[in-house]
């Protein structure tokens, strides 16, 4: 059944979509609570209990309970406290669904962190509606969605959730590629799917998938794709990779399937003003400006290149990582005296890397090194920790005093 286009549809009856989107945000937050995933991984059955199954005890329910209410407005059908009372994923399905039968104008999502606190951001239904309506222009035909993104990050919200409203596709076509590795992606593909997922993704499936059946139509946002990547998979057959650029803040903004050309807005956005935000109609007529995180070139007021963050996160496993924030708590570490934190080059790997200067001269670094490890695991999410550590009496410098990179040896 289709839409109209001024109306967001009642997207929280379609079968399963509340018990994935309340397993995919119990899991993530579980994970930055105890900077480890829980031991049950995911597909979690309905009746599985939040305390005697997952062991989350009185502050990390309170914490999920609070995260799930914020992203749901779950708040304002005033039925929050039922979430305490029945600690089951389905009893937590059902709250959902009661509040959002009562209440569904607004969901908030959540940034992955910038300097390790994130970020709340709330987004009109209509909004996210719209854009779905504009996304699903772009992927007419498509019979089968495969997917390897959660569905409580906007990006997984907009492909998993909505989009298949906007290409009347039921529950049994969408398939959760997340329950295997990017090797058993050939075995699972027919012709007409489209695959949404994330750089890192199509990384291992460029890696591990020699060919690709005809009429493969792939999407890839969260972070930037390399352009060999996006150019190498088309050179093994995948009909078209579609990358779309946003953030939490903003959602979508533009895409692109050709990683030589710029980026194209949706139709509703414009940019920039005179005061360097850009504009976007909404569905009522009127228009809003927001200003962007990210540095844009502007080729016109309908094209652009992005140029990196303004507030300098990078992007690791598809998470926004502060290299500031690192180095701040590797100084609190009572052996450090300096640090400086990177993103590795693309020979060196996929990670941070970290200079450190030691209080005192240290004779044995592999000792130094270990200690810092357990000090970032205890301190850091998975994705913020540096994976090598490179020791010198200084910090490394350029000729005019501006931080310099250094080679990761051995």
């Amino acid at each position: 059944m289709r839409h109209p286009a001024d109306q967001a549809p009642p997207w929280w009856e379609q079968h399963g979509v509340l018990h994935r989107l309340v397993c995919d945000l119990t899991h993530a937050e579980l994970t930055a609570l105890r900077r480890r995933p829980p031991a049950h991984a995911l597909p979690w059955p309905e009746n599985t209990h939040l305390a005697e199954d997952l062991g989350a005890d009185s502050l990390e329910l309170m914490a999920l309970a609070t995260r799930l209410s914020e992203m749901l407005h779950i708040h304002e059908a005033g039925i929050e406290d039922y979430l305490l009372a029945r600690l089951r994923i389905d009893d937590w399905a059902s709250v959902a669904l009661t509040s959002l039968r009562r209440y569904s104008t607004a969901i908030t999502f959540r940034t992955s962190g910038s300097s390790g606190q994130t970020k709340p951001c709330t987004h009109d239904a209509s909004w996210l509606w719209q854009e779905s309506l504009a996304l699903g222009k772009l992927f007419p035909g498509r019979r089968r969605l495969l997917f390897a993104v959660p569905s409580h990050h906007i990006y997984g919200f907009l492909f998993t959730v909505l989009l298949p409203l906007v290409l009347d596709l039921p529950a049994d076509r969408l398939v959760d590629l997340r329950r295997s590795s990017a090797a058993a992606l050939p075995g699972l593909l027919r012709a007409g799917d489209l695959v949404v997922a994330h750089p890192d993704y199509w990384r291992m499936a460029l890696t591990l998938v020699p060919a690709f059946p005809e009429d493969i139509v792939g999407v890839t946002s969260g972070a930037p794709c390399p352009d060999d990547i996006a150019a190498g998979l088309r050179a093994v057959g995948l009909s078209r990779l579609v990358q779309v650029f946003g953030s939490s803040e903003t959602a979508g903004l533009g895409w692109r399937d050709d990683e030589t050309a710029p980026y194209r807005c949706f139709p509703y956005w414009q940019g920039p003003d005179r005061n360097g935000s850009i504009l976007r109609r909404m569905m009522d007529g009127t228009t809003a400006s927001f200003t962007v995180q990210d540095e844009l070139v502007w080729k016109d007021s309908r094209h652009f290149l992005p140029q990196g963050r303004r507030d300098e996160v990078v992007q690791v496993g598809g998470k926004n990582v502060s290299p500031a924030h690192v180095a701040q708590v590797l100084r609190r570490h009572p052996r450090v005296r300096d640090a400086s934190v990177r993103l590795m080059r693309p020979d060196e790997g996929l990670r941070l890397k970290a200079f450190v200067v030691p209080r005192q001269d240290v004779e044995n670094t592999h000792a130094l090194a270990e200690a810092l490890a357990g000090w970032v695991r205890d301190h850091l999410t998975a994705a913020e920790r540096p994976s090598t550590f490179t020791f010198g009496p200084r910090l490394p410098r350029q000729n005019n005093g501006k931080p310099a990179d250094w080679i990761i040896e051995g």
